[in-house]
């Protein structure tokens, strides 16, 4: 089933030919509108007139997010702000905030996007969805909410927080979709078990759409089994537009890019160079159909690949991997490249511990150390000094064997890691700047 099947399912040649037409729109748009394009683009010594086709695209310079950060707040808008319906913002934790705008023709082509996204997870106009994501300047809650009136679905929007409540709703409301991240997903599974509720047997949920943070593979079964529920890594960031950009379908193979909206590139993070298709590397996106803030070749900074092949589902966009992590997440423990999410990937295997953990940064003289927090299961021995032990030490084994790095692993009791509604904190950096 499609949202919009004619262009989901739309020939490359004539998704092609729409790329390009509305390429060449963009790149004329962005340049007498907004005159950091102009500039950037005189520097490159391109012009809108250089785009002949897509291949064209790698002429263009990048933008980058500290872009976004030196022209805030509406510096790098193309409309007046009065055909700005609504505004946007990161939270600005690591530097100045970077604000989004959206007209009303913007907030509808997010809205559909969204709602292909419902469809190809299962939804339908029935569907009753719970949007735990937040609402405000952050995109998830809205993002999602709108996607699914867009759909015509019965919208639930109760925000991330009040795990009880989300539980009530999801008995007396009879919701069948879930959107909020995957952390915040498990929490409200094990706070259910907790209370002697059996999800799959007394929810109705049948797929939950979760984004915001990386997932692993072993988090996701958990998720599934623990609610019941088929779970559909969708895939958005606030510059780019916000949840919806790309989306799992029902065979979970790949999120399919909106590609009518944007055209997305692997390259090498190091070199910038485009990679293969199934090569790793840095997403880069550029909006095709943006008013208020349109993008050229906006650097994610997430890692992933393209999928090569066509997919059972009939839906003929590209896909894009699920998120490995991101270039700026990377950990660099004595001298090896680590990410948080091949972390998570191990400490799944293990049934004794939770999928809540946290990689405490330290220093101690010149060198970095990380440890590892993982946390026990409710009825493991934790008193039984000898079990708790061997399991440290196979779970460090692992880590070993997996990353070819040792990690310091500490064993913590189950619920030490603090549980967060919105992502979860993975890394707690005490380190000391000199």
């Amino acid at each position: 089933m499609y949202y919009q099947p004619e262009i989901e399912t739309m020939s490359a040649k004539a998704l092609q030919a729409l790329q390009l037409e509305r390429l060449k729109t963009l790149v004329d748009y962005v340049y007498q509108q907004i005159p950091f394009y102009q500039e950037s683009f005189d520097a490159a010594g391109v012009s809108p007139g250089s785009i002949a086709c897509l291949s064209d695209l790698a002429k263009l310079p990048f933008t980058e997010k500290q872009h976004l950060r030196d022209g805030y707040p509406f510096k790098l808008f193309a409309t007046e702000l009065g055909e700005v319906v609504r505004l946007h913002a990161s939270s600005g934790t690591t530097g100045q905030a970077t604000v989004v705008g959206y007209t009303k023709a913007d907030l509808v082509n997010w809205g559909e996007c969204f709602a292909r996204a419902l469809v190809a997870a299962g939804a339908t106009a029935q569907s009753v969805v719970q949007v735990a994501y937040g609402y405000g300047l952050f995109t998830g809650g809205l993002g999602a909410h709108q996607g699914g009136e867009a759909l015509g679905c019965t919208v639930i929007p109760i925000s991330s927080g009040n795990t009880r409540r989300q539980i009530q709703c999801f008995k007396d409301f009879g919701t069948d979709i879930l959107c909020c991240t995957p952390s915040y997903a498990l929490h409200i599974a094990e706070s259910a078990i907790e209370e002697g509720i059996d999800p799959p047997q007394e929810f109705r949920l049948s797929a939950a759409l979760l984004g915001a943070e990386p997932c692993s593979e072993g988090q996701r079964q958990e998720i599934e089994t623990k609610l019941g529920v088929r779970m559909h890594d969708i895939y958005g960031l606030s510059e780019v537009m916000g949840p919806g950009v790309a989306c799992e379908c029902t065979q979970q193979r790949g999120l399919h890019v909106c590609e009518d909206h944007f055209i997305v590139e692997i390259v090498d993070p190091q070199t910038l160079e485009p990679v293969a298709d199934g090569q790793w590397g840095e997403a880069v996106f550029t909006t095709l159909t943006k008013q208020c803030s349109p993008l050229i070749r906006y650097r994610t900074h997430d890692l992933t690949r393209i999928m090569p092949g066509e997919c059972d589902c009939g839906r003929t966009f590209r896909r894009i991997d699920r998120i490995m992590g991101r270039t700026d997440d990377m950990l660099i423990i004595r001298g090896v490249n680590v990410f948080p999410s091949q972390i998570e990937e191990v400490i799944t295997r293990f049934a004794e511990i939770t999928s809540q953990y946290q990689i405490v940064l330290t220093n101690h003289g010149p060198l970095d150390q990380a440890e590892l927090w993982v946390e026990t299961v409710l009825d493991f021995p934790f008193d039984e000094i000898r079990k708790l032990e061997a399991l440290r030490k196979e779970i460090a084994g692992e880590l070993k064997s997996t990353l070819q790095v040792a990690v310091e692993v500490k064993m913590v009791e189950p619920k030490t890691i603090e549980r967060f509604e919105g992502k979860a904190r993975r890394i707690v950096d005490l380190r000391i700047r000199k």
